[in-house]
């Protein structure tokens, strides 16, 4: 969860909306990324498999999705450009296993 922080330009949930928030801790950066990821991912699990989408479409749509997503929010909300780049590397796969756990509950609720 993020912390506040004083003492580097106020706390993490004002830059976490700020474009070109100067990050000096870059872990900070990086946790807000993590946790963005997780809950994005859900809930692209719940609309994939609302919308019964299924196989390689599903997957590619969402690791498409998902990285420009944190790759847009990474060049925008971020004072550092080399940082877009890790930021898209970051709980990829934890988040990938999130949407699968959720698209697959939901689809399999819905259409079976």
């Amino acid at each position: 969860m993020p912390k506040s922080s004083s003492s580097n330009g106020g706390s993490v949930w004002s830059r976490l909306a700020t474009p070109g928030a100067k990050w000096e801790d870059k872990d900070e950066f990086l946790d807000v990324i993590y946790w963005g990821r997780q809950v994005l991912s859900v809930l692209m699990g719940i609309i994939w498999g609302y919308l019964g989408l299924t196989g390689a479409f599903g997957i590619l749509s969402f690791v498409a999705a998902n990285s420009a997503a944190v790759y847009i929010y990474s060049l925008n909300f971020n004072e550092e450009q080399e940082d877009a780049i890790t930021g898209v590397k970051e709980g990829f796969m934890t988040a990938f296993a999130s949407f699968l756990v959720t698209w697959i509950i939901i689809y399999t609720t819905l259409y079976f």
